[in-house]
């Protein structure tokens, strides 16, 4: 009898962190149902302006409006590229960093976006849970 694994776990190849390129990273208020590699850099080229309240940009007619937004201190954001694509649910899967960055542009349709904003609020998170476990004087 042959055992199954039924929960396969994916590897994070971490050796390429400190000599990874920083690239500019966009946050865009959409997905494109397609799974695979997307040329994102021939087909989102944006000509930004500077306007009140940040930055503006247009997307296939849309308006956009974004604003750069810091990760925490402390912290670095990864972009990670998966090696091998496991051919059925029992393989693992094999992670590679394939850029870090510091910030990244955050891009709201139509609406400035603010510090309401669920990934603004989301980036809160590691400051709070500091104090949180903060010993109490």
């Amino acid at each position: 009898m042959t055992e199954s694994r039924s929960n396969p776990c994916a590897r994070l190849v971490l050796s390429a962190l400190h000599s990874a390129a920083r690239e500019p990273i966009h946050l865009l208020p959409f997905h494109i149902q397609r799974q695979g590699a997307a040329k994102v850099n021939e087909f989102f080229v944006p000509a930004v302006r500077e306007s009140l309240g940040g930055k503006e940009v247009s997307f296939r007619g849309r308006t956009l409006r974004g604003q750069e937004v810091s990760v925490p201190d402390g912290y670095m954001g990864v972009v990670l590229r998966e090696d091998n694509k496991p051919c059925s649910e029992e393989e693992d899967r094999t992670l590679t960093v394939r850029s870090t960055f510091q910030s990244f542009t955050q891009w709201n349709l139509e609406t400035i976006p603010s510090a309401d904003d669920v990934l603004v609020m989301s980036l809160a998170w590691p400051k709070i849970a500091s104090m949180v476990h903060a010993p109490v004087d």
